[in-house]
């Protein structure tokens, strides 16, 4: 799996304004507010540059006139500048933290939907720690830039432009010169940002890489435990995370360097300027009010000039997130809802898969489809059983009657309805799936098994929980309410199995796909859910992948598939009779049940023996081998 390679590197700074444009959708709502804060730091900028004016009065009036009387307005007056200047920081950061928050919120909850109506052949191509880095650190990196990052820009800007041309009011000599040495400053910020946003994105498509590692490590902490490779997993870590940090030290340096040249070239600027002004103060060319004022604004303008460094930095920084950002609000969803969708009132569950294929988009022009040409048809109420070869086509052609993924050629038929002619939510109401890989989320017992009918009564909830064999979920500690852990990885495999198949169940659908939903379950267990399957299944229509023999004993009928085509179908006897590939399937299947049953037996007698008996249990592990 792998991330949307960045965008081509843009030649300008103004190459970014389009990916920052793109986010005025999600600014609108808020924007008369950021607006007003920045026009509060516009004010509060403006305040600063006056207070230099208030001091070239009193350095030229009461001060060069030795008049102590006169000095206390323009104290005051000073004094209430510098209030005003800090009444107005505050109000810019009152102003625009709310809604930069409410921003960040609303995009959020967009690529959260968005995330949830891609197809899920997008969320094989994707890394999940890629997904997870733009929906928090980039939208992160997007609020602090609406909120403070956008306004400086705005707010340096006109103070740049508003200090000169007071400096030029006041000696155009002097401000000449100071905009000329300043000048370089520019030719090094352009040149710092071409080379700044190759390494930024780099370092935000890294940080997603090392959250997918964390993650997958996470989830398969058993594994790396068991198989004690967790030192193996922390060198892979920490080459990428090293790998991170070079990309963030270039980053630092490159900002580094533009820090130093924004800092060498003004200070060399006011050297000149001051040897300048000392003489053209001493020759009466300029007041001594004027040049002290001339060099208090001077360093007044020194924040917007150093601030170009890290206003860059930001502004690609923001710049790449949103970029990113959209990647994924730009991705086709090829699984929507018709325009005029059809409805099935009463859905009786006559299932038909027409001529059936399916491949990837990825997949080479050599390549077969995975599901070739199948063909097979389900009647209402029947269970048919599905079974195959590894590599058959078996779980791709079970995921098509719920558009999990959407055919390349052919037709799934319900009720002699096109799948793709129904809403998603209709479809996915009349067909329930349970997998072979159990998911169960972060909330209660009730929430996981009442998430295809939150709606249901708790006898529909009793109903499907006694038909899954999950009543052990009512001795958890709090009963059904008790919080399942993430994944449910506190539960066995069979319990998640079990809750899965009650969650299938307890959405009542007229079809229901069952992708090997009890291969975590014990030959007991195994046998009490099957026996209360068939009370379900008699008024239901079920296509089951069968990956045990009992599991074929279920079905009315079973279709057995060979390179992505249903290849025969009959009752189990039929099959037997006249399929040679049948039978080697067969054979194959008990062959593994022969083995899951033996582990089981060593197993059971692992936790028979006393600990101190080594012998027996050797001896033992050793029959079953046999």
């Amino acid at each position: 799996m792998s991330s949307t390679p960045p965008d081509p590197t843009p030649t300008k700074v103004a190459g970014h304004l389009p990916a920052l444009a793109r986010l005025l959708p999600f600014l609108r709502p808020v924007l008369p507010r950021l607006l007003w804060g920045t026009a509060a730091a516009l004010v509060s900028a403006l305040l600063s540059l006056a207070t230099p004016i208030a001091m070239r009065a009193l350095v030229d009036g009461p001060l060069a006139e030795r008049d102590s009387a006169a000095v206390w307005p323009v104290a005051i007056a000073i004094l209430a500048l510098a209030l005003g200047e800090a009444f107005f920081v505050y109000m810019r950061r009152f102003l625009v933290t709310l809604p930069s928050t409410q921003v960040e919120a609303s995009m959020r909850r967009t690529l959260y939907a968005k995330l949830q109506a891609l197809p899920v052949a997008f969320h094989d191509r994707w890394q999940s720690g890629q997904l997870l880095s733009r929906a928090v650190q980039d939208l992160g990196m997007i609020r602090r830039f609406s909120a403070f990052g956008a306004p400086l820009l705005v707010v340096n800007a006109i103070t740049l432009v508003v200090g000169i041309v007071i400096l030029f009011f006041w000696s155009p000599l002097l401000a000449s010169v100071f905009v000329v040495l300043s000048a370089p400053v520019v030719f090094v910020a352009l040149r710092f940002e071409r080379r700044y946003f190759v390494v930024s994105r780099a370092a935000q498509d890294q940080a997603g890489d090392l959250a997918t590692t964390v993650e997958q490590s996470i989830h398969g902490i058993r594994v790396l435990k068991a198989f004690g490779r967790g030192r193996h997993a922390l060198e892979g870590f920490t080459d990428q995370a090293s790998t991170l940090r070079e990309t963030e030290i270039d980053k630092a340096r490159m900002d580094g360097y533009l820090w130093m040249w924004l800092t060498i070239v003004p200070y060399i600027s006011y050297a000149v300027c001051l040897f300048l002004g000392v003489w053209l103060a001493a020759s009466d060319q300029i007041s001594v009010g004027t040049l002290f004022a001339f060099f208090a604004v001077a360093m007044v303008l020194n924040w917007p000039i150093e601030s170009i460094g890290f206003l860059f930095a930001f502004l690609i920084d923001a710049s790449n997130a949103s970029r990113r950002f959209h990647e994924i609000l730009d991705a086709e969803n090829t699984i929507v809802d018709p325009e005029l969708p059809t409805t099935i009132p009463a859905p009786k569950g006559r299932l038909v898969f027409d001529d059936v294929h399916f491949r990837y988009q990825d997949a080479q022009p050599h390549e077969r489809d995975l599901v070739d040409g199948a063909s097979l048809v389900l009647e209402p109420g029947e269970t048919m059983a599905l079974i195959g070869v590894t590599g058959s086509g078996k779980t791709t052609l079970t995921a098509l009657p719920a558009r999990l993924y959407d055919v390349t050629g052919g037709r799934v038929l319900l009720d002699g309805v096109d799948v793709r002619d129904l809403s998603l939510q209709e479809l996915r109401t009349h067909v329930a799936m349970a997998f072979e890989d159990a998911t169960l989320f972060s909330a209660s017992v009730r929430e996981n098994v009442l998430m295809g009918a939150p709606d249901a009564s708790e006898d529909a909830l009793d109903r499907a929980l006694a038909i899954a064999q999950a009543d052990f979920a009512r001795d958890l500690p709090d009963g059904l309410d008790t919080q399942i852990g993430e994944e449910g990885l506190s539960l066995s495999g069979g319990q998640r199995q079990r809750l899965a198949l009650a969650r299938a169940v307890a959405a009542d659908p007229a079809v229901l796909v069952l992708d090997d939903p009890l291969s975590a379950l014990d030959v007991e267990t195994e046998a009490q859910v099957e026996a209360a399957l068939r009370h379900v299944l008699e008024r239901t229509t079920a296509l089951i992948v069968a990956h045990r023999p009992s599991t074929v004993q279920l079905a009315d009928r079973v279709a057995l598939m060979r390179d992505g085509r249903i290849d025969d179908v009959g009752t189990h006897s039929e099959l037997l009779a006249r399929s040679e590939h049948y039978r080697y399937v067969i054979s194959s299947l008990e062959e593994a049940e022969r083995d899951r049953t033996s582990i089981e037996a060593v197993t059971g007698s692992m936790q028979r023996v006393d600990l101190d008996d080594l012998d027996g249990l050797d001896a033992q592990t050793e029959e079953v081998s046999r």
